[in-house]
């Protein structure tokens, strides 16, 4: 059966263009149209659409979203403007819109916009949690992709990670992915991308559909070529696409790892365990953070490594660190080298080791499930 559409725009001309689009669109029809959401609202539910295409360019129209989702509480209802806009964004969705689409769409942007919007809506209340580490070698990306999967297997909610870390990024490497696009693209073209069109340059991850990951740079030198802004903006609108989107960011105080810091919900500062300067370098990050008035919740820190992986030894080493640790994890590269020449994660393989057991502590929090039972 054919998806039932109402398409609501205000421009003549755009409403001609549109209204091509969806007629020419396989398993959609067009069942009424209208110039004012007024009119829509008054005698759309004749049609009893599955779809109402509502233009958001018109500044009443945001106003009468709670009253379409009112009024058609079986129908998806997707906003439609000229331009992206993360806060309008916001508003919307928490009016009772299920998506956002740039005009003028394609066929295969319609499409893709149902399949991503139309069941669980675009993401709401979203979670930032950007990855940083004093310096490098720190089991960083070890961590991301494998809390990445729990997250993706606990929640049932779409995941996304951003590879950052602009120079020498290996997230791509590490989930066996071969990209058509990067993040060199996708800050490239950023300001002429919606949620949807952004979403084509994640890559999903093999047998998880809602897992994907943004790769990072091809060379190292392609770094220079991502803008800040750009970057920035980007992530505001994956935040719409995924309900945790980890960022993968490069060691050092930097512009971008300062960028996504400022942006991310949270920011887990990660060093891993191996002569003890480790924690020296911890401390001294950690002062820097406490610019943030807010950082007791906002920053968050992770050891890998550690031995004896216990409950006695994080204790000790919060003493030492002076700051709540928020995960200790145990040296499992063994597990983890097998796990990635497989192209899968240890918490997938291999879920009730140490190592496994605290990535999943780690995903219930963020979460918010702690002492639930899965």
């Amino acid at each position: 059966m054919d998806y039932q559409v109402i398409l609501i725009e205000n421009n003549r001309v755009m409403l001609e263009r549109l209204s091509t689009v969806i007629q020419r669109t396989k398993g959609f029809s067009l069942v009424a149209r209208y110039q004012r959401a007024g009119d829509a609202l008054g005698q759309g539910a004749v049609f009893k659409p599955h779809i109402i295409l509502l233009d958001i360019d018109v500044g009443e129209n945001r106003g009468l979203i709670h009253e379409f989702a009112e009024a058609f509480q079986n129908a998806a209802i997707l906003c439609i403007s000229n331009h992206w806009d993360s806060d309008g964004a916001s508003e919307v969705v928490k009016a009772g819109a299920k998506g956002y689409l740039i005009k003028p769409f394609s066929s295969e942007e319609l499409v893709d916009a149902v399949g991503t919007f139309g069941k669980s809506g675009m993401a709401f209340g979203s979670k930032s949690l950007a990855f940083f580490s004093p310096k490098g070698k720190s089991g960083k990306t070890t961590l991301i992709a494998n809390l990445a999967l729990s997250l993706a297997q606990k929640s049932g909610e779409p995941v996304g990670i951003i590879d950052a870390d602009l120079q020498f990024g290996d997230m791509a490497v590490f989930f066996n992915l071969t990209p058509k696009s990067t993040i060199v693209e996708a800050t490239r073209d950023i300001k002429f991308l919606s949620p949807i069109t952004l979403n084509s340059y994640f890559v999903p991850v093999p047998e998880m559909e809602n897992l994907r990951v943004l790769c990072g740079t091809r060379k190292p030198e392609y770094a220079e070529l991502v803008n800040i802004q750009s970057f920035e903006e980007m992530v505001r609108m994956a935040l719409s696409l995924y309900r945790y989107v980890l960022i993968d960011l490069p060691p050092g105080f930097n512009p971008i790892s300062v960028a996504a810091a400022e942006l991310a919900t949270k920011t887990y500062m990660i060093a891993m365990m191996s002569g003890g300067f480790e924690l020296v370098h911890m401390r001294r990050a950690i002062e820097i953070f406490k610019a943030w008035p807010d950082f007791k919740t906002r920053l968050g820190t992770i050891l890998t490594r550690v031995s004896p992986c216990n409950s006695a030894e994080r204790k000790r080493l919060e003493s030492i660190l002076e700051y709540p640790i928020s995960a200790i994890l145990p040296n499992e590269y063994i597990l983890v080298s097998a796990a990635a020449n497989k192209g899968r994660m240890a918490v997938d393989i291999q879920p009730n080791t140490e190592l496994s057991i605290n990535i999943n502590k780690l995903s219930d929090d963020i979460i918010g499930l702690q002492g639930m039972r899965w």
